[in-house]
């Protein structure tokens, strides 16, 4: 079945913002890429690419699809240039409706902790006294608040403390009672030449957000170069699975013009972490858009 609308087509999909490619599963025009990631990205006339999330909009820094992440700055966070000045910040958080999720590669950092709220300690003391509240506490001898990423001497006055919170509520609750906060990812370096050999990683601010990427036989049909290399979307009104193709819209992919749809595509979400983060809200088989 061909679609005709016009709007939908793959040369109305933009495949970058700026200097980030923007590729399946996103889109920053609507109908473009997967539904899933509809509306999240934004990208401006002067061509800045920026997160949407319940909690604001966040300069994207980068994008990779070969190890799905995206990297965004928090413009309230807490940065070298603030010193023991602490702005009202806010916390970072994720709509749980998505396929997005805070990266276990992410470290925070909370300054001017009230210690009669929050629990501050040397983590490997206070976990050998106190094993069954070894995650609750917020760790004052991590590395990074003693080597803290381009200023190690910012703070002279204050506080500081790692401690990794597990949901957003948990870093509500730690902001109420510290004067600000602030993200460190870890960022590799280097290509290891075999699968034993480790990789460097240096810390830099910012916050990493993983993404799945979902993928559909539909999907993997239409993109195949020799079925006329479509660009997978979405049709805006039923959300239903459109292939856009440079003369128009199928429900199947480029070269089978006039086809009816090939059937039910079988989901799987490519993964290239060894482990799974921690998220909530993950949509199941039953309630899938397709």
């Amino acid at each position: 079945m061909i679609i005709t609308f016009i709007e939908a087509q793959s040369n109305l999909c933009r495949t970058s913002c700026g200097n980030i490619p923007i590729n399946y599963p996103f889109g920053i025009d609507d109908g473009c890429g997967s539904p899933y990631y509809r509306h999240i990205l934004d990208c401006s006339e002067l061509g800045k690419l920026e997160l949407r999330t319940p909690s604001g909009r966040y300069p994207v820094h980068s994008i990779s699809y070969s190890d799905p992440h995206v990297l965004v700055t928090d413009p309230y966070m807490w940065n070298c240039q603030d010193g023991d000045n602490f702005r009202p910040t806010r916390p970072f958080s994720l709509d749980t409706s998505t396929r997005f999720s805070l990266s276990p590669h992410n470290d925070y950092l909370f300054f001017n902790c009230s210690e009669d709220y929050v629990i501050v300690e040397p983590k490997p003391i206070f976990c050998e006294r106190f094993p069954d509240r070894c995650d609750s506490s917020c760790d004052s001898a991590g590395y990074l608040c003693r080597h803290l990423p381009e200023c190690s001497t910012a703070l002279d006055r204050s506080s500081c403390c790692s401690y990794y919170p597990k949901a957003t509520e948990s870093l509500r609750l730690m902001l109420k009672y510290c004067a600000s906060y602030t993200s460190v990812y870890w960022r590799t370096i280097g290509t290891s030449t075999t699968t034993d050999s480790p990789t460097s990683q240096v810390p830099e601010y910012g916050i990493r957000v993983d993404f799945d990427i979902p993928v559909t036989t539909h999907c993997l049909q239409c993109q195949d170069p020799s079925k006329g290399a479509g660009t997978c979307g979405f049709d805006t009104q039923a959300q239903n699975f459109l292939c856009l193709c440079k003369k128009g819209n199928v429900t199947s992919y480029c070269k089978a013009a006039g086809a009816v749809g090939i059937g039910v595509g079988i989901w799987f979400f490519k993964k290239v972490r060894a482990k799974a983060p921690i998220t909530c809200g993950v949509q199941s088989n039953e309630n899938r858009l397709f």
